[in-house]
């Protein structure tokens, strides 16, 4: 049970991401979402709430994995949170033309 916090800290970045998706991206750093344009505001929200949603995923998916192998476990999380951070940096490179 010392992994319970992962578990904690997955299911709240899993309701972020899904947040972001259903379009609402008040939940990104103002800088971070400055320069995106009213109409993509959708695209960039499912791209980032995406990526953001694969990161809790992966916590609460490697908390259950942890009972068996923690080797395991570092494998999960440390794929999805290269594939999450792949899919946040594309969303803001390509609507906010820019990391900041």
């Amino acid at each position: 049970m010392e992994n319970i916090i992962m578990l904690i800290l997955g299911v709240f970045i899993s309701v972020v991401g899904i947040i972001n998706i259903k379009g609402n991206i008040s939940t990104i750093h103002s800088y971070n979402r400055r320069r995106v344009k009213e109409e993509d505001i959708p695209k960039y929200g499912k791209v980032v709430g995406t990526g953001t949603l694969i990161i809790g995923i992966s916590l609460v998916l490697g908390f259950i994995v942890s009972f068996w192998s923690e080797e395991i476990m570092g494998y999960i999380i440390l794929t999805a949170i290269i594939i999450g951070l792949g899919l946040i940096l594309y969303g803001q490179f390509k609507y906010n033309k820019g990391i900041f």
